[in-house]
């Protein structure tokens, strides 16, 4: 892995709730950061292709290892900067180097 495969710009953003002033509460997301990332489409295994069938697309965006991104969790969401995609992220993964961090997401599910 080199750094000029992060050709692609994410931002990630974490979930805040706030009282709607009538009891309820209300749900929106606050972007953290912005990074460079790299897309890796996952391929052939069963429960890839079920998911496809289903319009849910799993692929692992990789981003560099620092403070910011290990702050990331399953909870949170990736966002495409130029296309506006969101993602859904299921796993987050540090590499044995430490020096990535893969995040198992999926487009089309509600983050």
């Amino acid at each position: 892995m080199v750094a000029g495969a992060l050709k692609e710009r994410v931002s990630f953003a974490v979930r805040n709730e706030q009282d709607d002033g009538y009891g309820n509460t209300e749900a929106g997301w606050i972007e953290q950061f912005q990074d460079a990332a790299e897309y890796i489409n996952l391929r052939g295994g069963e429960t890839v292709i079920a998911a496809r069938l289903e319009n849910r697309h799993p692929q692992i965006i990789r981003v560099r290892s620092h403070t910011a991104t290990r702050r990331i969790t399953a909870d949170w969401r990736v966002t495409d900067t130029r296309t506006s995609t969101e993602y859904a992220i299921r796993d987050v993964t540090a590499s044995t180097d430490k020096k990535w961090i893969d995040l198992l997401c999926e487009r089309g599910v509600v983050p």
